[in-house]
């Protein structure tokens, strides 16, 4: 009777985070964001502030998460 081996591969290595196009979308994302809260558009509401605001916040915070988790996973 043969023995069985349970190998898992080894893991592929992890990209540094500016070559990866997660990185670029959430920049570009987080740039749309600022140009929106900085007042830059000729409309002067106050939620498309507030929006631009958590844009860029929120992708800030979602790409530092998922640089984690792979990091971590690594």
């Amino acid at each position: 009777m043969a023995e069985e081996t349970t190998e898992t591969p080894a893991p592929a290595p992890v990209k540094p985070g500016y070559k990866t196009t997660e990185f670029w979308l959430c920049v570009a994302a987080g740039v749309l964001g600022a140009f929106v809260a900085s007042g830059s558009l000729p409309d002067e509401n106050v939620a498309m502030k507030i929006a631009g605001v958590a844009l860029s916040g929120l992708t800030a915070l979602g790409y530092t998460v998922s640089r984690f988790v792979v990091k971590a996973n690594a």
